[in-house]
């Protein structure tokens, strides 16, 4: 077990056949702070954050998150908040049946916190209308309440401003910011150059890694 806190990469690589993705991967990302990480589609954005969530494992290097080393001490992070790619909820219900059927995997929130966060995320936490019946920007924001309902000290947000509106972009950006003041460590991928500079205290290219 290491002692840091937050999000450590070092000289992570990984491949799929001859083609590398990561070559010598490395960031830390410490509590309070959101790390930017930016590239063309298919620049591997998404491999580093599911090696960092032990979806994926890379070939070599290692992956410490809040002290623990992904894959020797654990399989999969603790305390750790993720929306990678378009979210994926059951569509015939509603957005809180969706969110407590996650919660009671674990067991750690009930009822009063998915409809705290719902609010918090600008979704009203009693609408029946189920999630097949939402917008592009109310699953967004569905997923982006998924990652954050239990208090997560990490997070890992693969594009989670797509489909808001100027309005709604605003208000998550004002939420993010709000979870870097609480201390969370967050790493972040969006293709909006704004939400890079005006969210992120360093960002990586991923271009260095390949």
């Amino acid at each position: 077990m290491e002692e840091k806190r937050g999000i450590v990469v070092e000289h992570v690589q990984k491949s799929f056949g001859r083609e590398v993705v990561l070559r010598d991967a490395n960031l830390e990302i410490r509590p309070g702070q959101i790390c930017g990480v930016v590239g063309n589609n298919g620049s591997g954005k998404t491999v580093l954050m599911k090696c960092i969530c032990g979806f994926m494992r890379p070939d070599q290097g290692r992956v410490i998150v809040n002290g623990s080393r992904i894959g020797a001490d654990c399989d999969f992070p603790e305390k750790i908040g993720v929306i990678i790619e378009t979210p994926g909820f059951l569509p015939a219900l509603s957005g809180y049946k969706n969110l407590k059927i996650l919660a009671d995997l674990r067991a750690v929130i009930g009822k009063k916190e998915i409809f705290e966060t719902m609010e918090r995320v600008g979704l009203d936490p009693k609408l029946k209308k189920p999630v097949s019946k939402y917008s592009l920007g109310m699953r967004q924001r569905l997923g982006i309440a998924q990652a954050i309902m239990e208090d997560p000290d990490v997070l890992i947000l693969d594009e989670p401003f797509n489909g808001l509106d100027k309005k709604g972009n605003a208000a998550m950006r004002t939420l993010v910011r709000e979870m870097k003041d609480q201390g969370k460590a967050i790493l972040l991928a969006s293709h909006n150059p704004r939400d890079i500079e005006e969210l992120c205290d360093a960002v990586h290219e991923m271009e260095e890694w390949k």
